[in-house]
């Protein structure tokens, strides 16, 4: 997630710095997208959104889909219309000008990697102990995925240049982890075991109505659609972005949303719910059940590890090259900007995500009342879903700038029907959120806000450029 040119950058600072080459195509950008979604989500919240809704576990994961495609139409006519870097923080920046608000935008999105992150290493954890057949309580799988993170500092602070090959091996492990659980589903299915009235059984909490049960659901699920956002920051790395993004967008949600109902569906159709919503592995569950004889039900746990794996190392190497970028801007304190004199890669920004995700690993799973992974999925939603109201916003506000040549258009209404369905997952009055996921939002963002304080304490007196008008002259 290149976050290099962020708000507050000066003309002087970027006319020296050479372009990004423009390596990426639209096969190549299509496998980013696919990859960039594709994860801990699915992987490990399956059960979660089934315990929520009973049988039609499928229909939290299509409303999402739905949001995250209306949202995604502003996103493509934004990164059209300024084919750079930085994502959301540059639209919300060229909408308000207002440099306490791009932070909070930029210092969201950081901490939605984080707590992404956090979700992946314990998702990890889960699976390594089921791959391995460890009878291990919940101190141990915390200690897992603590020294995961630890694994993931060491890789991070070494400098690992993510390439683009690797990037369609990673994707490749991921999407054929899902497609084994459709087709061994379906030969259970086809087999005549399988028990399809459970797709189509709503089976809410009795605290709740199906409408709320639903809004509760979707509100997690949302977090195995996130992802797609992060692709506007290679807009700078891809040739005619203005053309090639939104057909590569719309094809990328298609497929991952396809596969996403299909597993789900042949999830609750071959476990029962209750079953499914208590495992932390859901899909290591289905395969053993559907062919418990079958090697490859060994092997998925495996391959559920090196897709969460992967996204707690991308969430991480994001996350803290956003502080590090904020700090070199000016938003933060300077000594977040520090650069390991051999490795070159943000050494102190990287400790400092590390350690918030340490404590957010080590809070969560020590708290007994509420699911670790579904904690920590539902606070990364909660967090990217505010952004995703802004950025619809954004949208409205800059209608009135005109660029030359064309882009694409999302229309009156999408923005709008955007903005709304966001903050409608976002309030807890109608989203049915736990208090913890606020709590752990809230805790972040007050962080965020002290540094903020900090560094305008440290920097009183000494002018900020604007930078609304260099990102515009784009």
């Amino acid at each position: 997630m290149s976050r290099q040119d962020l708000p507050g950058s000066s003309a002087a600072d970027t006319d020296d710095r050479p372009e990004l080459k423009r390596a990426m195509g639209p096969g190549l950008l299509l496998l980013f997208v696919i990859g960039d979604i594709l994860g801990t989500g699915i992987y490990a919240l399956t059960g979660q959104v089934a315990g929520e809704v009973g049988g039609a576990a499928w229909l939290p994961f299509l409303i999402a889909f739905t949001v995250a495609l209306v949202s995604a139409c502003s996103y493509l006519e934004l990164v059209t219309k300024y084919p750079q870097a930085a994502g959301a923080a540059l639209y919300v920046h060229k909408a308000f000008g207002k440099h306490f608000l791009s932070f909070l935008v930029c210092f969201t999105v950081m901490c939605s990697g984080i707590t992404s992150a956090s979700a992946a290493s314990r998702a990890f954890a889960a699976n390594l102990v089921t791959g391995f057949g460890l009878d291990a309580g919940n101190v141990l799988v915390m200690l897992i995925a603590l020294g995961f993170m630890g694994l993931v500092l060491l890789v991070n602070l070494r400098g690992v240049a993510e390439s683009l090959k690797v990037n369609v091996v990673l994707t490749a492990v991921e999407l054929s982890g899902l497609l084994l659980v459709v087709l061994i589903s379906g030969y259970f299915i086809a087999g005549g075991n399988a028990d399809f009235s459970r797709a189509v059984a709503f089976e809410t909490a009795s605290d709740k109505g199906v409408f709320l049960a639903v809004s509760t659901a979707t509100s997690l699920a949302f977090f195995a659609m996130v992802g797609f956002e992060d692709s506007v920051n290679m807009a700078e790395e891809t040739r005619n972005p203005e053309r090639v993004f939104p057909r590569v967008m719309f094809t990328g949600l298609g497929i991952v949303g396809l596969v996403y109902v299909l597993v789900s569906v042949c999830a609750v159709a071959v476990v029962p719910v209750g079953r499914l919503a208590s495992s932390e592995t859901p899909l290591a569950t289905v395969v053993q059940t559907a062919a418990p004889d079958f090697p490859i039900a060994d092997l998925l746990p495996f391959i559920s590890m090196f897709a969460v794996g992967n996204s707690a190392l991308i969430n991480m190497l994001m996350a803290s090259r956003l502080l590090y970028g904020m700090s070199k801007q000016g938003v933060l304190p300077p000594f977040l900007s520090r650069v390991h004199a051999v490795r070159r890669t943000p050494q102190a920004a990287i400790l400092f995500t590390t350690a918030i995700a340490f404590g957010l690993i080590a809070f969560v799973s020590l708290n007994p009342d509420s699911s670790v992974v579904a904690l920590l999925g539902g606070t990364t939603s909660l967090l990217l879903l505010t952004v995703f109201a802004s950025v619809n916003l954004s949208v409205l506000v800059l209608r009135r700038d005109k660029v030359d040549g064309r882009h694409f258009q999302a229309g009156r209404l999408l923005p709008v029907v955007g903005m709304v369905t966001c903050v409608y997952l976002v309030l807890p009055w109608s989203s049915g959120r736990p208090a913890d996921q606020y709590r752990v939002a809230g805790a972040l963002l007050l962080a965020g806000v002290a540094l903020w304080v900090i560094t305008w304490l440290a920097r009183r007196g000494t002018p900020v450029p604007d930078g609304r008008d260099e990102t515009a002259a784009h």
